[in-house]
């Protein structure tokens, strides 16, 4: 497992993306401000706040594995948006 710092870098640089593909989205398809979009954002803000605060609870048995959970959640809850993302209509 890589660092925790590393690990954060990660869910930032991600969830960071994922956000600017919805902008990037809106703006080719002059669907600023859209409902969908704002939708998609608000779960990864919210995704990134769960994983940070579970990164950060030490009061973990087995710190490893808990973050290895972390990043393996990451990578699911990545996968989920960007699904939601590619079916954002492209008018």
């Amino acid at each position: 497992m890589a660092s925790i710092k590393d690990l954060k870098k990660d869910i930032n640089f991600v969830l960071g993306d994922i956000i600017e593909a919805v902008y990037l989205w809106e703006i080719s398809t002059d669907n600023k401000n859209s409902k969908e979009g704002d939708k998609i954002i608000d779960e990864a803000i919210a995704v990134f706040d769960e994983l940070i605060e579970k990164v950060n609870n030490k009061e973990v048995e087995n710190r490893s594995a808990h973050l290895k959970a972390v990043n393996k959640e990451l990578e699911e809850k990545a996968s989920s948006l960007i699904e939601k993302l590619n079916k954002l209509p492209v008018s």
